[in-house]
């Protein structure tokens, strides 16, 4: 292929990736920009075949190559349909590990391949790639086994542990200033083996709600990973689609961090300060206030304004369908509905948009917490659909607590609120709600799907 020609595909694909995160920042563009990305992202892989290598130089293992693609199709392909919206955020977990781990293995093959010709910046950037891939790597996949609650969600603290990983980390340096000074082999590979440990030790001590934040975090480390290694391998491609990823991960991860009401720092490194929280077991000698579908269904033909609240317990159940059909039949009796929707309801930022999207749910509708808050007081009924720690107010009043200084939606605020609760087990944070315990606060034991469909019955028959 001419370099003209193939440096003008590279233009290309680089302006669809940057019109794919455009497309990305509305809903109503959403589906549109991923397309996009996907087609320059099939473009990219394409046109590496036709590179220019310049003289005597040739394409090798292309049979490999084209077998491992297949094999990633064969596997991603049906893996990315039969994920259920709910283990979404342990996908992206994945992807993002398998694509650190991938830019680091490339940079170590191609470093390998160089030899004693490396330039101390081509070392450089290997040994950034590495660290930094692995790190990514190893984090992810421990992020994804808390999702998936293979482990513990909650944080994982040992005694000392915050100088074992200060130490660790000095390892994983001190390795690579030994490698780039040094060069040779034995340096790389303790150096990608302390960073896997460095990854693993970042992110067990982070738990409960702050995990979407550190997929967000490892997601940035990814990008800069792939454009660290288009530098060693010469693609501007990588350079140009690893910066964008890198920017737009730092960028939601700062954004992630403000919603949460925290310092980044204090996010992934607050579990070794906070302070011990007492097990909670009042849940079994405190009562609570429970009702029927016909009571739910009373309390909202009666309303004037209702403000549905989505969150994890929605997507687990499949409900958004019947939630849909439920504030449709409240809108046709003249009530005000509206979604009342967190920045980190669900398990990763615009869960719940793509949650409720799924069931052509108006997009006007959904509003966003600092808009939806002062409307609370105004409010007749808050009907919380299996979200828990983004309206618990041990945010506000509990030092210490996983999630204190947090913003949460006000739903305290407001006349009465209904708790769609499969039983009392306290949220992904793991700690007691004092609002179900309220005295305008009913709670709805059951599926959400199931005590949804009871309710749009008994509202139907009144």
């Amino acid at each position: 292929m001419n370099k003209n020609i193939y440096e003008l595909l590279g233009l290309v694909v680089a302006l669809s990736f940057i019109l794919a995160l455009k497309g990305l920042s509305a809903p109503k563009t959403a589906r549109r920009g991923n397309l996009i990305g996907a087609g320059g992202a099939t473009l990219a892989t394409i046109v590496v075949f036709f590179a220019p290598l310049g003289v005597g130089k040739s394409h090798h293992n292309t049979i490999l190559i084209l077998a491992a693609i297949a094999i990633g199709v064969l596997v991603g392909v049906p893996a990315a349909r039969k994920i259920q919206m709910t283990q979404m955020p342990q996908l992206v977990a994945l992807f993002n590990g398998v694509g650190g781990g991938a830019a680091a293995l490339v940079a170590t093959a191609e470093y390998l391949n160089l030899g004693a010709g490396a330039s101390k910046a081509e070392v450089v950037a290997t040994v950034f790639t590495v660290i930094v891939g692995c790190t990514s790597f190893s984090g992810s996949v421990i992020t994804f086994l808390k999702l998936q609650e293979l482990m513990t969600t909650r944080p994982v603290v040992f005694p000392g542990g915050r100088f074992v990983i200060a130490a660790t980390l000095a390892g994983v340096l001190g390795t690579g200033g030994w490698t780039i000074s040094s060069g040779g082999n034995t340096p790389l590979l303790v150096m990608g083996g302390l960073a896997l440990l460095f990854g693993v030790l970042f992110v067990l001590p982070v738990g409960g709600a702050d995990v979407p934040i550190v997929i967000s975090l490892l997601n940035a480390f990814t990008g800069l990973t792939v454009a660290a290694s288009g530098y060693v391998l010469q693609s501007t491609l990588l350079i140009v689609a690893g910066t964008l990823v890198g920017a737009s991960g730092t960028i939601l991860t700062r954004k992630m961090a403000e919603a949460m009401g925290r310092s980044l720092f204090g996010t992934l490194f607050g579990a070794f300060t906070a302070k011990p929280q007492e097990a909670a077991g009042a849940a079994e000698t405190r009562s609570v206030k429970s009702g029927s579908p016909d009571d739910v269904a009373i309390l909202l033909n009666y309303a004037q304004r209702v403000v549905i609240v989505p969150g994890f317990g929605l997507a687990v159940a499949q409900a958004q369908h019947t939630v849909r059909e439920l504030a449709d039949m409240l809108a046709a009796k003249g009530i005000d509905v509206a979604y009342g929707i967190h920045p980190v309801a669900g398990r990763m930022p615009g869960h719940m948009n793509v949650l409720l999207a799924e069931a052509n749910v108006p997009y006007e509708q959904l509003v966003e917490m600092d808009e939806v808050n002062p409307t609370f007081p105004q409010t007749d009924v808050v009907l919380v659909v299996g979200a828990n720690d983004v309206v618990n107010p041990a945010a506000k009043t509990t030092p210490g607590c996983p999630i204190y200084g947090m913003p949460i939606l006000d739903v305290s605020e407001a006349g009465n609120v209904i708790f769609l609760k499969r039983s009392m087990r306290p949220g992904f944070a793991g700690i007691e709600n004092e609002l179900l315990y309220d005295a305008k606060t009913t709670l709805l034991f059951g599926d959400a799907k199931d005590s949804l469909t009871k309710v749009v019955s008994a509202l139907k028959a009144l």
